[in-house]
């Protein structure tokens, strides 16, 4: 935790940072599950298509200015835009505090922005890029262990911890949704999206019957994966109890908002939420009754 006479300044730095980073997140959550690049072409108003001016793009304040709308044909903008700036600014400033001016730090700023994006796309379109949950893992296993050398923690005992956590993480999950999957099968249940109409279940010898569940899919495994390549193996346990049960309570919220307690949600949001939860207030501490420190 940052503390000293240069502490104002980091965190008000960091912030900025994060609310700027924020509004590039925006543009990736809305363009990379559409396919589009995230480069070219710049920020452009989605309704008129006319190029945001730099001035017009300035992190939650522009929102403020322009009162919610565009500048050239008057269409409202969401309020979600500067509210993912605020939001990624937030946890920027909560990363800084936490682990203050370290090579760990910036790598976890990294990580609560990859979770952001996730959430947010399996929010709106219930997928998880690859791009994000295999990109994020691959991240966190090349760097979250050599970040932690600055800390004193030897190499090996790091990468050790990253690789057990990237596999118990999505290993507990795919396990879970393979059981689902047979016991729904033995069961008879049946389910509108799986198998598809006039599709057969899949077989032992087909890599769907390993890889296809209903109910959950391989990108919630692969984003549990990542998030066990930061945390470590305590930190996915940790994640998967936390986010089932946020889950629980947003998926019910969910279903009777819509007025129709089957109405698709996507688990990611809570896979985040329950993340973030133990980034900051590790609970296995208090499972080992050691207590947050």
């Amino acid at each position: 935790m940052v503390e000293g006479v240069g502490s104002g300044f980091f965190f008000t730095a960091v912030i900025a940072f994060g609310l700027v980073v924020g509004s590039f997140l925006n543009v990736v959550i809305y363009r990379l599950p559409r396919g589009e690049s995230v480069v070219y072409p710049g920020s452009h108003c989605p309704a008129c298509g006319s190029a945001v001016k730099p001035w017009d793009n300035l992190p939650v304040l522009s929102y403020v200015f322009l009162r919610g709308r565009c500048r050239s044909c008057q269409s409202p903008i969401s309020l979600r835009y500067p509210a993912v700036e605020l939001l990624n600014g937030l946890l920027f400033g909560a990363v800084g505090w936490l682990f203050g001016p370290t090579w760990l730090g910036a790598v976890m700023l990294v990580f609560v922005a990859g979770l952001l994006v996730a959430a947010m796309v399996d929010f709106d379109h219930q997928i998880i890029p690859d791009s994000i949950s295999i990109g994020g893992c691959v991240f966190g296993l090349l760097f979250v262990p050599l970040a932690t050398l600055s800390l004193g923690v030897p190499y090996p005992a790091a990468l050790l911890s990253s690789g057990l956590g990237a596999l118990l993480g999505g290993g507990v999950l795919w396990l879970v949704a393979f059981l689902h999957a047979r016991i729904s099968v033995a069961l008879g249940r049946e389910y509108s999206h799986w198998p598809g109409e006039g599709e057969s279940l899949p077989r032992p010898t087909e890599a769907d019957y390993w890889l296809w569940f209903p109910g959950l899919g391989l990108g919630d495994v692969k984003l549990l994966a990542m998030i066990g390549a930061f945390l470590g193996p305590w930190g996915a346990l940790d994640t998967v109890v936390a986010g089932s049960l946020i889950g629980l309570v947003a998926g019910g919220l969910w279903g009777i908002i819509q007025r129709n307690l089957n109405a698709p949600f996507g688990f990611g949001p809570a896979l985040a939420c329950g993340a973030l939860l133990t980034l900051f207030f590790p609970l296995h501490l208090y499972w080992l009754g050691v207590g947050i420190p």
